[in-house]
């Protein structure tokens, strides 16, 4: 059994057309590599599971905008 990475999901580009962010209702752009649907005007990445975007700002990533501090 091999578990699949994120950036091998794919999403259906029709339904990319119509997301759009809960919070700002702004577009949303997918970030293969990290699997998820990125909100630049919130700062918020929404991840994919299973090929299923999880629109839930609880749920979302917070976009460090200082670079990458790990």
């Amino acid at each position: 059994m091999t578990e699949t990475p994120a950036s091998s999901q794919t999403i259906d580009p029709r339904l990319l057309e119509v997301l759009v962010c809960p919070l700002t209702k702004g577009p949303l752009r997918y970030d293969r590599e990290k699997g998820e649907l990125v909100s630049e005007k919130a700062h918020l990445a929404f991840p994919i599971r299973d090929g299923i975007p999880i629109m839930l700002v609880e749920e979302a990533r917070v976009l460090d905008d200082q670079g990458s501090h790990s």
